[in-house]
């Protein structure tokens, strides 16, 4: 789904780029994500990422935090008609996002990660090592 470099104006909006927009039309959800990004889903996407959170044992304990940092940190966001949204201050200090950033496509959500973050991240990927992990869970290309 590509990826962009956008950066954060000093009142804390993001461009989002109008790929995107037209995949989350003009209301979405942006929560905490794994890794220290953000998660972006369109409405119906995060319904049914909240339904299975939804689903898991309310008696084990990891279960209740793994879907507490996820709901805790969700807040609806509107699209103004610069194709821009207002990143939550809270969400901004998470993922550390100050000024650049780089939106990302993963299928059913994008992440929103500060330039910084995405490089470092992605400079100490060892894809060959990983593939082989992915494979132990049972995809194969």
């Amino acid at each position: 789904m590509g990826k962009y470099n956008h950066t954060i104006d000093p009142k804390g909006r993001l461009s989002i780029p109008s790929k995107y927009r037209e995949i989350l039309g003009d209301e979405f959800v942006v929560s905490k994500g794994m890794d220290d990004c953000l998660y972006v889903y369109a409405n119906d996407d995060w319904k049914v990422f909240e339904g299975k959170l939804a689903s898991l044992p309310l008696m084990s304990e990891e279960a209740r935090q793994f879907a507490r940092f996820f709901l805790s940190g969700a807040q609806p966001v509107t699209v103004d008609k610069q194709g821009r949204i207002l990143m939550p201050q809270d969400l901004r200090d998470f993922a550390g996002l100050e000024k650049d950033v780089v939106l990302a496509g993963m299928g059913s959500r994008i992440e929103i990660w500060s330039l910084e973050r995405w490089k470092a991240n992605n400079d100490t990927v060892d894809i060959n090592a990983i593939s082989k992990g992915v494979m132990n869970l049972g995809l194969t290309i």
